[in-house]
């Protein structure tokens, strides 16, 4: 079946550019289907979905952004229009990915289109933009940046062989892509995880593959646990084993890996069963200006390195009461299908005895905080291990298999 493209973009100024690009999909066996989201002018070429469509779509006529012309507002109605189509051809199987090119305006527009689609719908984003931070574009969505090189402003014989390049991209992954089966008996277990965990997660990994479940692991570090809660939302994911909470401390701390509000609050708010474990609350991740030094709000605490720029400190005893009261409130509106577990040799390889972070007084204030201030109707289990000692781990595993199957009944 010959797939559908959808190329995404302002046609009235990159009309020669989205033609080549047009005529390379089409080169490649696809289809092409334009949709202009260009304000100022008409399209330079002919278009499938036109502009007044789009601004229509978002809600107001395109005459009307045309007599009080702002970019802000402008961009708002294109991109609601946009989105809204986007999602009716996706639903109604008349595309099969979607292409976009531009520069600032034009890349946060079409990223904020390509935001609002399903993971795993081909999504490639051709940007003058893509060679530096990319992440406020991509967020915690699969969008594929490609960094244009030149600007995307006339046709020459270098870009002509980016635009078949990016082409090729999209064509390759609308045709390649799988169609993803889940078996709602066996639901996908979401599982968080730091590098201090990563034993403990491959080992939970191998016990919930041995009953049959298949996990999708997220590195805890801010987009992972969005991304994480997003699947969620989403059905991809049905049952958690939050066992890292390290960039919720870091939102609290000022670390790298900050957690948003959200984080911690969705498989409660769903009813998604769920174990949660503190584990990595036991520092802070901060970013250094000069490597393998401490600034000196941390000098008088026990610290190490992550790596030479990635320096640990060790969360204090008043902190990690702040983290727990955290936890409480982000817990509270969670169901019955939630289980919080203690592991009391350490919540990370940082902090288990002879671990470069071992502070027995600070874990000490954090576990009665725990018996403090944990919700009442969350069950609270302790283990004598650390959070990777497989008995702390085999346990974890076991409490989440016992919630996902009291949830079928």
């Amino acid at each position: 079946m010959t797939k559908t493209i959808a190329i995404v973009a302002t046609f009235d100024t990159k009309g020669a550019e989205c033609a080549y690009l047009r005529d390379e999909i089409v080169r490649m066996g696809a289809q092409a289907l334009l949709i202009d989201i260009g304000v100022v002018d008409d399209a330079a070429i002919d278009v499938d979905i036109t502009n007044a469509e789009i601004a229509t779509k978002g809600g107001t006529e395109l005459a009307e952004l045309r007599q009080n012309p702002s970019r802000e507002i402008a961009s708002e109605v294109m991109i609601r229009g946009a989105t809204d189509t986007m999602l009716d051809l996706i639903t109604s199987h008349k595309v099969d990915g979607m292409i976009s090119l531009g520069g600032t305006q034009g890349t946060n527009n079409c990223c904020r289109v390509m935001a609002a689609l399903p993971y795993g719908f081909p999504k490639v984003m051709l940007s003058t933009m893509a060679s530096g931070d990319t992440s406020g574009y991509v967020g915690i969505k699969d969008i594929t940046m490609m960094f244009s090189v030149s600007d995307i402003l006339g046709l020459n014989p270098f870009f002509r062989r980016i635009l078949s390049n990016a082409a090729g991209a999209v064509v390759g992954m609308a045709e390649g892509a799988i169609q993803v089966e889940f078996d709602t008996d066996k639901p996908v277990v979401g599982i968080t995880n730091l590098g201090v965990l990563t034993q403990g997660t491959m080992r939970a990994m191998e016990l919930l593959a041995d009953r049959g479940y298949e996990t999708i692991v997220f590195h805890a570090v801010g987009a992972g646990g969005r991304a994480m809660e997003q699947l969620m939302r989403e059905g991809f994911i049905t049952a958690v084993l939050d066992y890292a909470l390290g960039d919720i401390t870091d939102a609290l701390f000022g670390g790298i890996r900050a957690a948003d509000a959200e984080r911690l609050t969705v498989a409660g708010e769903l009813g998604i069963p769920q174990v949660v474990v503190p584990g990595g609350v036991d520092h802070i991740g901060i970013m250094l200006d000069e490597p393998n030094t401490v600034p000196d709000a941390y000098k008088d605490r026990i610290y190490s390195y992550h790596n030479p720029v990635i320096l640990v400190p060790r969360t204090t005893g008043p902190e990690l009461v702040r983290m727990m009261e955290e936890i409480r409130d982000r817990l509270a509106g969670a169901k019955a299908n939630t289980v919080f577990m203690l592991p009391k040799k350490g919540v990370s390889s940082y902090s288990v005895e002879g671990g470069v972070l071992f502070d027995a007084e600070s874990d000490a204030a954090f576990f009665a905080a725990v018996h403090d201030l944990l919700p009442d109707h969350i069950p609270l289990i302790e283990v004598e291990a650390a959070a990777e000692d497989p008995a702390f781990v085999e346990r974890a595993v076991d409490e989440l298999v016992k919630l996902i199957e009291g949830a079928k009944t």
